[in-house]
C-alpha cells in the first residue's frame, strides 16, 4: 500500500516527521523532545521508540530496549501508511537496533534523515561500546545530516575530543569525508562567549567535504540544557522538510533553540538540568485575548470618572463655562502638535509599510487640526499671558508619551497612543448620545453642538478602528514582557486622558491638577 498523504493545497501542507529515538519520562530529552521540536516548527510529529528510559533531569537510572522486531514492526506500520517527508534518528543503544534501522531506511529512502548520534553521556561517559560505533557509522551513510556534538565527534573518528573550534572543524570534515554525508559541527561544548555552529556539505566526490557554512551565536547562560541536541537535530530536520535548504533549516533551527534556552527559566522542572522551553514562541495562556478586550476592561474605572468629570458633565449639559472650554482648546492644541511628533515616531518603528502610512496619516491629521483649532476655535487674539506653554497635565502626559518612544518599543507605543484615539471618540459618543436624547431643538441651540459634531466624523472613527486592529496585531506579536508593557502604558495614558478633562473646570484648574497629574515617566514607571 502507498503511504497516503491528505489531498490539501501545497501552501497548506504540514510536513511529517518521524522521531527514532528513545523515550524521557521527564519530557525534556529524547521522543518527548522531538514531538515537542517538531510541532514547534512547523511539522506533524510522529514517534517509534527504540528505548525505554528512567531518567529525570537528574540523570538516567535505567534502559529498556523492547525486542528489535518490534521495533522493526513500528518502522514498517507508520512508513506503510504515512508519507515521511523527514526522518530524525536519536538513541539507538545497540548494534542491533542501529542494523534495524538502517535496513528500514533502505526500503524507505525518506527525502531527508538526520541522525544525532547519542553517544556520549553529560557526564562524558561512553553510551555504546565499539561495534554499535560502528554500526552508527554505517547508519550515518545513509543520512542527509549527522549531528554530533564535540565528545561525538571524536568518538565517531576515533581521536580525542577537540579543544578549540579549528580542531573540531577538522574533526568534522574528516567524517564528512568518512561517510560522505553532511556534519553539523556545534561549539556548545566548547569554552568561550559564542557557540557557533557550521554545516559541512559532502563534496563533489567521496572523501571530499566542501566548506564549512559557519552560523555564529551567543552562548545562553542557563543550566537549562537537557535535550538540546535533541530538539535542535529534530528542529533542524523539520525546517528542512519545510524550506528545502540545509543552510536555511540550520539557521532558522538554531535561532529558534537559542530562543527556547533563553525562555527556558520560565519552566520549573527538576533538580537539575533542565529542559529548554520548546514553544516559547506560543502566545503565553494569560494573553491570548485581544490587546483591545483586556485593556477595556483594565480601565473601565477610569472611563466611569472621566464621564463623571466636572468638564465633561458642563459640556454635556452645555453648562460649561466659556473660559474653560477656551483653556481645554488651547491646551488640546499644545498636545496635538507634541503627540503629532510621538505618532511619527511611532511611524519609524512601524513593521509593516501599510501601518508606517496609517500612522503619518494620523501625524498630519493632528497638525491639521491644531491649525483648525486656532482658526475656528480660538482665533487669532494672542492668549492669556503664559497660554503657550502647556500646563502641569498636558506636559506630564506629553512626557509619559514621549518617554515611551525613548524605550524604543512598538507595541508599546501603539498603546501608549491608543487612548488618545479611542476613550477620545468613546468620550465623544456618550456625550453625543447624551446630546440628542433632548431632541433635535436641544441639538441645534447646544453651545458646544458644533464641536460635539466633531466626534463622529467618520475618519476619526474609521482611524480609531484600525488603531485598534494595529494595536492587538502588536500584541499577537509582542513578547510577554512587552504584552505586560503594553498594558501599563495604557492604563497610564488612559489616566492622564481623564485628568486632562478634568484639569479644565474653573480659574484653579491649573493650579489643582488630580492626584496623578504631576506623575513624570521615570518615577512612577518601571
Amino acid at each position: 500500500m502507498e503511504p497516503h498523504r491528505a489531498a490539501t493545497s501545497p501552501d497548506t501542507v504540514i510536513p511529517n516527521v518521524l522521531s527514532i529515538a528513545g523515550s524521557d519520562p521527564s519530557g525534556g530529552a529524547g521522543i518527548q523532545a522531538d514531538v515537542k521540536s517538531i510541532s514547534a516548527n512547523g511539522g506533524y510529529a510522529l514517534a517509534v521508540v527504540t528505548a525505554l528510559t528512567a531518567q529525570n533531569t537528574m540523570g538516567v537510572t535505567g534502559v529498556h530496549t523492547p525486542p528489535v522486531e518490534f521495533l522493526r514492526r513500528q518502522l514498517d506500520t507508520v512508513s506503510d501508511d504515512i508519507l515521511l517527508d523527514a526522518v530524525k534518528i536519536g538513541m539507538l543503544g545497540s548494534e542491533e537496533v542501529a542494523d534495524c534501522v538502517a535496513g528500514w531506511l533502505d526500503g524507505v529512502r525518506p527525502a531527508a534523515v538526520v541522525l544525532d548520534p547519542v553517544m556520549v553521556a553529560t557526564s562524558g561517559a561512553r553510551l555504546l561500546h565499539d561495534d554499535a560505533v560502528r554500526a552508527v557509522l554505517r547508519l550515518a551513510a545513509r543520512a542527509s545530516l549527522v549531528t554530533p556534538n564535540i565528545p561525538e565527534l571524536a568518538v565517531l573518528i576515533g581521536v580525542e575530543p577537540a579543544g578549540s573550534w579549528q580542531e573540531a572543524l577538522r574533526q568534522g570534515r574528516e567524517l564528512a569525508g568518512r561517510v560522505g554525508t553532511a556534519v553539523l559541527v556545534k561549539g556548545g561544548h566548547l569554552p568561550g562567549p559564542r557557540c557557533p555552529d557550521a554545516l559541512i556539505l559532502p563534496g563533489e566526490g567521496a572523501g571530499r567535504p566542501g566548506d564549512a557554512l559557519v552560523f555564529d551565536g551567543r552562548r545562553v547562560g542557563t543550566d537549562n540544557t537537557h535535550g538540546t541536541g535533541c530538539s535542535l537535530s529534530s528542529a533542524i530536520a523539520t525546517r528542512y522538510a519545510v524550506t528545502g535548504d540545509w543552510s536555511a533549516a540550520v539557521r532558522e533551527a538554531k535561532a529558534w533553540l537559542e530562543a527556547a534556552l533563553g525562555a527556558s527559566a520560565s519552566l520549573r522542572v527538576g533538580h537539575g538540568a533542565g529542559p529548554v522551553h520548546h514553544f516559547h514562541a506560543l502566545p503565553d495562556p494569560r494573553h491570548r485575548q485581544p490587546f483591545t478586550d483586556l485593556a477595556w476592561r483594565d480601565t473601565a474605572g477610569l472611563r466611569r470618572e472621566i464621564l463623571q468629570v466636572p468638564f465633561v458633565v458642563g459640556l454635556t449639559d452645555g453648562s460649561l463655562p466659556a473660559a474653560d472650554f477656551a483653556r481645554y482648546l488651547r491646551e488640546d492644541a499644545l498636545y496635538l502638535r507634541e503627540y503629532a511628533g510621538v505618532l511619527a515616531r511611532t511611524a519609524s518603528l512601524a513593521p509593516t509599510e501599510a501601518e508606517q502610512l496609517f500612522w503619518l496619516r494620523c501625524a498630519a491629521s493632528c497638525l491639521e487640526t491644531e491649525a483648525e483649532l486656532h482658526r475656528s476655535w480660538l482665533g487669532t487674539e494672542p492668549g492669556p499671558r503664559g497660554a503657550d506653554l502647556p500646563g502641569p497635565v498636558t506636559r506630564a502626559y506629553c512626557d509619559h508619551l514621549v518617554a515611551t518612544t525613548a524605550r524604543g518599543s512598538y507595541a508599546e507605543l501603539v498603546a501608549a497612543v491608543l487612548p488618545c484615539f479611542w476613550l477620545y471618540a468613546a468620550v465623544g459618543d456618550y456625550v453625543r448620545d447624551q446630546v440628542r436624547q433632548d431632541g433635535g431643538a436641544a441639538e441645534a441651540a447646544h453651545p458646544y453642538g458644533a464641536w460635539i459634531a466633531t466626534y463622529a466624523d467618520p475618519v476619526f472613527v474609521e482611524a480609531t478602528a484600525e488603531a485598534k486592529l494595529i494595536a492587538d496585531r502588536a500584541h499577537r506579536a509582542a513578547s510577554p514582557g512587552e504584552r505586560d508593557a503594553m498594558l501599563l502604558a495604557f492604563r497610564w495614558s488612559a489616566t492622564y486622558e481623564r485628568d486632562f478633562f478634568d484639569a479644565h473646570r474653573g480659574p484653579s484648574a491649573d493650579a489643582a491638577p488630580t492626584e496623578h497629574a504631576d506623575l513624570r515617566e521615570g518615577v512612577v514607571l518601571p
